[in-house]
């Protein structure tokens, strides 16, 4: 029997709304299942049909995913997402049949292009912002009587329009974040002559238009690029200085949003480049707009010594709210790679300067850690699924030697004392560092770099270790067990606030609440 052929369905939102559908697992039935779908949402309108079986996120196999690892790459995909499904009955039959769903032949007749083994990602739409000059825009908008769309004609060279990256024969989609695809010529040309505080634009080339066409997928800011754009959102990663970071996360009921607050001099976050009035958009990759001030504090201090935020000035803020379009696709286009980790010993620059990007090669590197046993055991558990390949780290305790050797939640385990395991079960693993004796090294890697590392075709080694890397192995540890239950209590050694101001507190309307971190 041949295997089973996955739909294609590409979803796209807007900020501040769902896909529209429930992923779930359930009692007796096998697979990642599409539950609950919305009538009229991005999901059921994209053709996602209840009681399909999630096959590939964004060209990933997940049929063999832990359910809560699958769920986060949904939510790491931002305002769109690809993925590949088998409807229900083909999905049993599949399974019955013994059939590897993994096998190149499962995946769709119409998969995307490749360029050296790697998928090439979907063209894109862009997102252009202008505003007008004394001379104007510098460009002509075009319709043709009985045929659909108007289109962009006479781009001025050097001019306003051409700099914001708009090209001839580009068809206008959006104005100001509103659908004009079905305007009049003479409507689109009364919307541009009021614009006063400025015009975005979302445009699609004719080859993309044909691309997503082909695919009915109704067109959307989500599936736009914002490197045209002239301001940019910020990624900033900070390391937890001996008094916090250094910032005050403010709650306002009178302005929506996570705002940052006062800043000290010195710290981390001013060194980071975090700004006072900032407004936090997403918190290590999770978008936070719809999160609680505790919730946004809670998320913060889970992570730990480090923390990567995406924020935006007042400026880029209402840029982006301008053309409906959330700023989480800065972060999917950059891959949500943060700047590498700024050190505790740096020095102070009297001025905040934003980090610098780092070429992804150089920012995604394994790590090498040497955990030494205490009477506590290595404090660390090793997640993994009994017969499948693959393990990652879990409930690393806070002080224990796994912490303090660098282990950190959900890296991937690639070696154990030199041993490469990335096929062996997880009784395998398990007895491995059961045998170790007082002493295990260990190499992983962060799921985002291993992941991007694979991609690449990059082997994860120890060769891509750094002298410094591979000089620090350090400190003891604590228990090592078997994966169980969650545990419902709070994970211990949660990082705490620098003073007692920031305990979650209650507010009456209109009070704002300050949070230090």
């Amino acid at each position: 029997m041949d295997v089973p052929k996955p739909r294609v369905i590409a979803l796209t939102k807007r900020e501040g709304q769902s896909f529209g559908f429930f992923l779930r697992i359930e009692h007796g039935e096998e697979g990642h299942l599409i539950r609950a779908l919305e009538m009229g949402s991005p999901a059921e309108l994209a053709g996602l049909r209840d009681g399909d079986r999630v096959i590939r996120i964004n060209g990933t196999f997940v049929d063999d995913l832990e359910h809560l690892q699958v769920a986060d790459l949904v939510k790491r995909s931002g305002m769109s997402v690809t993925f590949h499904v088998l409807g229900e009955e083909a999905y049993k039959l599949a399974k019955g049949k013994g059939l590897n769903l993994a096998d190149p032949q499962s995946r769709p007749t119409a998969a995307p292009p490749t360029t050296n083994g790697v998928a090439t990602p979907p063209p894109k739409l862009k997102l252009c912002f202008l505003q007008k000059s004394t001379s104007g825009f510098g460009f002509s908008v075009k319709s043709t009587k009985g045929e659909a769309g108007v289109f962009m004609v006479d781009v001025v060279a050097g001019g306003v329009a051409d700099k914001a990256g708009v090209k001839a024969g580009d068809r206008l989609v959006e104005i100001n974040g509103e659908n004009v695809e079905s305007a009049a010529h003479d409507q689109i040309v009364v919307k541009v002559k009021a614009a006063e505080r400025g015009l975005m634009f979302l445009l699609v080339d004719a080859a993309t238009d044909k691309y997503y066409k082909n695919k009915r997928i109704t067109l959307g800011a989500g599936l736009a690029t914002v490197k045209h754009l002239p301001q940019t959102p910020r990624i900033l990663e900070m390391t937890k200085g001996p008094n916090g970071y250094g910032y005050f996360l403010m709650d306002d009921p009178k302005m929506p949003g996570h705002f940052i607050g006062e800043i000290d001099a010195g710290s981390p976050a001013e060194r980071a480049g975090l700004r006072e009035k900032d407004r936090v958009v997403a918190v290590d990759g999770e978008e936070v707009d719809h999160h609680t001030h505790e919730q946004v504090v809670d998320k913060i201090r889970r992570l730990g010594n480090r923390c990567c935020l995406l924020v935006v000035d007042a400026e880029t803020d209402k840029m982006y709210k301008m053309g409906g379009a959330s700023p989480l696709l800065y972060w999917a286009e950059t891959r949500a790679s943060c700047p590498e980790m700024i050190q505790a010993e740096a020095e102070p620059h009297p001025h905040p300067v934003p980090a610098a990007p780092v070429p992804a090669e150089r920012a995604y590197k394994p790590k090498l850690c040497r955990l030494e046993k205490t009477g506590a055991g290595y404090g660390f558990h090793l997640n993994g699924i009994q017969g499948v390949q693959g393990q990652y780290i879990k409930q690393v305790v806070k002080g224990g030697a796994a912490d303090r050797a660098g282990l950190a939640e959900d890296d991937i385990l690639v070696e154990v004392n030199g041993l490469n395991v990335e096929k062996c079960m997880h009784e395998e693993v398990v007895g491995m560092i059961r045998s170790s004796g007082d002493t295990l090294v260990l190499l992983v890697a962060e799921k985002e770099a291993y992941d991007y590392l694979k991609a690449k075709g990059i082997p994860v080694t120890q060769r891509l270790l750094t002298p410094s890397q591979t000089a620090a192995l350090t400190e003891p540890e604590v228990t090592l067990e078997e994966p169980g239950p969650q545990r419902s209590a709070t994970p211990p050694g949660q990082p705490r606030a620098r003073t007692p101001s920031s305990s979650s507190s209650s507010s009456s309307a209109g009070d704002s609440v300050d949070e230090r971190l």
